[in-house]
């Protein structure tokens, strides 16, 4: 099975030559300039153009002419296979790669899994859960989170009371 990231997600047709307008769900909007092809709906699809608005792209796709064929993949994904992602910086990492990490604090204290990551102006948060107990916040901050480990689904935390009163 191969591994894929959504990058987008289709939320409208735009105009009658089967263009797509596209919610990005990447960090740098950049990232789609240099596409040559992407996954929609399990289908390969050679990416025509792209043109850039606020908050929004439009994607010419190939294989996509007429209105009525573009309104097919309305609320769809737009998808790139894991080697053709976005190469990230070191101490950064995929949220679907985050997500299911277990997460401990440094004495060894099993927190629960992360089920979700918020994105926030400033930093990512890190949704926790551990069955019968609260969920935990926590900031995704070097100050905060000491040690992940994608290989090993495991990310190590400072102890909640410290940070907690900090």
């Amino acid at each position: 099975m191969e591994d894929f990231f959504s990058i987008g997600q289709i939320i409208n047709t735009h105009g009658v030559r089967g263009e797509l307008k596209i919610y990005p769900l990447t960090d740098d909007i950049n990232r789609f300039d240099d596409l040559d092809s992407v996954y929609v709906d399990n289908e390969i699809k050679k990416v025509i153009s792209v043109k850039k608005q606020p908050n929004k792209l439009i994607l010419k796709l190939e294989g996509i002419d007429t209105l009525d064929e573009a309104v097919k993949y309305k609320n769809k994904y737009i998808k790139v296979l894991r080697e053709d992602a976005v190469e990230l910086k070191e101490g950064q990492y995929f949220i679907k790669d985050i997500i299911g990490c277990n997460v401990f604090d440094e004495n060894d204290k099993d927190l629960g899994e992360v089920y979700d990551v918020i994105s926030t102006k400033n930093n990512d948060v890190y949704c926790i859960r551990k069955e019968g107990q609260q969920d935990i916040l926590v900031p995704a901050l070097k100050d905060i989170v000491l040690k992940i480990e994608i290989e090993n689904k495991k990310i190590v935390i400072k102890a909640v009371e410290e940070w907690l009163e900090s």
